[in-house]
Formats: structure tokens, sequence, C-alpha cells
């Protein structure tokens, strides 16, 4: 539920999705296949809660990755190229100006694909939050980068992610939100992934840690 005076709105998420091939590379002592199985495995619980927030209308993912543009096309999610295979912050930009181009005035929101414990209800709460006409935010759980940017229409998402984003986008303006613990919680190292597990995570995620030393 919406806070009072706070916008009720649909929102278009964005969801940019690295190759697999070098994704997560602080894991890699998982081996190379599982490496590549929990970054695809946390993408697909991401877009999985994006998809089931009651004020999501729509997710595009952002990738070049073959592999995981055809599992997140399966679970409902729109797919776009990297384009103009910039960095993350015009990959950012462009997903949210397609998003607008087909539906004018759609608050647009992107959220990290490495949030595994995500639910809708984590989602549905920081998008509620926002006011209509801004934008807001959601620090990652270290407190310096950033998990979660939204800007309600006409405000443009104006993303300026990398190390230090969490100043930067309180500089430019955007309103810091508490966010759950879940929404901070990303995934980067073993540690992260314990973390997050002890938090509940997805299915995808689930099974793709069965087995691994992370759950001993």
């Amino acid at each position: 539920m919406a806070m009072p005076g706070v916008q009720e709105a649909s929102w278009g998420v964005v969801v940019p999705v690295k190759r697999l091939a070098i994704a997560k590379s602080r894991l890699a002592g998982y081996g190379e296949r599982s490496r590549q199985d929990l970054a695809l495995a946390f993408a697909c619980d991401v877009v999985s809660a994006a998809l089931d927030c009651p004020l999501v209308v729509e997710v595009l993912v952002v990738t070049d990755d073959h592999v995981a543009a055809a599992a997140l096309t399966g679970l409902g999610a729109s797919v776009a190229p990297d384009d103009p295979d910039d960095g993350l912050n015009p990959a950012l930009s462009h997903g949210a100006e397609l998003l607008r181009a087909q539906r004018p005035g759609l608050g647009v929101v992107t959220v990290s694909s490495d949030l595994p414990a995500l639910r809708p209800e984590d989602l549905a709460t920081a998008l509620g939050a926002v006011r209509a006409g801004g934008r807001a935010f959601v620090a990652d759980s270290a407190g310096t980068g950033t998990t979660l940017l939204a800007a309600s229409a006409p405000a443009a998402l104006a993303p300026s992610y990398g190390p230090g984003s969490r100043d930067r986008h309180a500089a430019s303006g955007a309103l810091q939100l508490q966010g759950t613990p879940a929404l901070r919680r990303d995934v980067d190292t073993p540690e992260d992934l314990r973390e997050a597990l002890a938090l509940g995570v997805g299915a995808r995620t689930a099974a793709a840690c069965a087995g691994l030393p992370v759950l001993r």
C-alpha cells in the first residue's frame, strides 16, 4: 500500500544482466559452471519477483547474453540488447527510454540482477514510497552502492552507478529509501550469498546452491 501523499503508479522495471561469461567473478571458487549458473539464477529470481509485483506492468532485461535472454524471456520479461554497449549507465537509460516510448508517463525503476532474496512485496514497498514526479533509491547493504533507482514520471532515471553510487544518487536529489534487507542484499561474494540464503532466496537460486559448500 502506498504511503499518504505518495503516488500509486504503474512501473516498468529495467534489469541489467551481464554476459554470464564475465558475471560474478568473485564466486569463481565454486567452479566456472556453478558461477554462471548462480549469476543466471539470481537474475531469474529478481525478474520473477518483479513480474509478481502488483505495481509492475513490464520487466525489461537489458543483456547481450543469449542464454540469459532466453531464460528471462521464458519467465515473461521483455529483452533488449545492451545498446549502445557503452557501460551500465547508458544501458539503463536506454532501457528506461524504451519503456517510456511504449508507455508515456510510466514510472521507471532499475533493480540489480543480483538480489536473489528479493520478494514482490520488497519491491512494492519501495515503489510505493516514491513521490509523484520524484526520484528515489535504495543503498546496498554496505551503504556505498545502489540496488534500486526509481523515477516517477516525468522525472528521468539519471542513473549514476559505479563505485560510490549511493553518494552520487543522493547528491543528484534522489530520496534515499530504507529498503528491506532483501532489497539491499546484493551478492558478490560467498559471504554475501550466505547472508542472502539466511534471508530466504528464490527457487532458482536455491536450486543452483544445492550441493555447493556455501550451505555448509
